[in-house]
C-alpha cells in the first residue's frame, strides 16, 4: 500500500516528467516543485506548471532567480551561446543548480511531512555535470539528513539509464505519448519533439529513435 509523501524536482522537460509519473506510481501524496531561475525560455515553468495541474499534482514554483544572475550561463543569457569546448564542462552547465534544487525541496519537504526526493539527474547522458553525478546525490544526502535531522531519501530513478531506457521507462509507466508530446527539453522553448538541433534535442531525439528501433526489432521476433 502506498503510504509515503514525495516531492518532485519538476522542470516539465522529458526526464523530470516520466520521473513525475514514476511518483505518482510509487506514493500516496506527491507534490512537484519547480525554480524559476532566471532562464531564457519562462515557457519552461509555464508548462511545468500546465503538467501539473492536467495530472492533479499540487505544484510550487520557488523564485530562485539569484542563481541566475550569481552563474552566468548560455541558459540564463541569451549573449552565451550554447556550446562545448573540450575539456570545458557546457556553457549550459550552471553552478550549483542540483544542490541548491534538491536543497530547497528538502526544505519543501520536511515541511510537507515527506521523507523523498525525487529528481531526474542521469550519470549516464549527463552532458559532463558534475551535480548530475551518483556520487553527489549520495554525499547531499547525507548533508541534508544531517543538516536537518530528518531522514530524507533522495530517489534517482534515471540515474544509471540512458535516454533510450528513460523512453522505455516512461512507455512501461503508460506515459510515453504524454512525454513525448507534452514536454519542455529544448533548449531554444520548443515543445515536445523541439527544435532538433539544440544538444538536449539531438539527445532526446537520438534516445527516442534508438527506442523505437530496439522495440520494432523485438516486435519482429518469431
Amino acid at each position: 500500500m502506498k503510504r509515503e509523501k514525495a516531492v518532485v524536482v519538476f522542470s516539465g522537460g522529458q526526464d523530470s516528467t516520466t520521473c513525475l509519473f514514476w511518483a505518482l506510481e510509487r506514493f500516496e501524496e506527491v507534490t512537484a516543485v519547480t525554480f524559476d531561475y532566471g532562464q531564457r525560455h519562462k515557457l519552461e515553468v509555464e508548462v511545468a506548471a500546465s503538467i501539473a495541474k492536467e495530472l492533479r499534482v499540487p505544484h510550487r514554483v520557488l523564485d530562485m532567480s539569484l542563481l541566475g544572475q550569481l552563474a552566468p550561463n548560455a541558459l540564463t543569457r541569451a549573449d552565451i551561446a550554447i556550446e562545448q569546448r573540450e575539456g570545458e564542462l557546457p556553457t549550459t552547465f550552471v553552478d550549483g543548480r542540483n544542490m541548491l534544487f534538491l536543497t530547497f525541496a528538502a526544505v519543501v519537504a520536511k515541511q510537507l511531512g515527506a521523507r523523498h526526493i525525487v529528481t531526474g539527474v542521469c550519470e549516464t547522458d549527463f552532458s559532463g555535470y558534475p551535480d548530475c553525478r551518483d556520487v553527489f546525490v549520495k554525499s547531499l544526502g547525507v548533508t541534508l539528513n544531517l543538516a536537518m535531522d530528518y531522514p530524507f531519501v533522495i530517489d534517482t530513478p534515471l540515474m544509471w539509464l540512458n535516454k533510450a531506457q528513460t523512453w522505455e521507462l516512461a512507455d512501461r509507466l503508460g506515459a510515453f505519448d504524454y512525454v513525448r508530446q507534452r514536454t519542455l527539453t529544448c533548449y531554444n522553448g520548443i515543445v515536445a519533439d523541439g527544435c532538433g538541433e539544440c544538444p538536449a534535442c539531438k539527445l532526446r531525439r537520438k534516445g527516442l529513435d534508438d527506442y523505437l528501433a530496439q522495440s520494432a526489432k523485438e516486435e519482429r521476433r518469431p
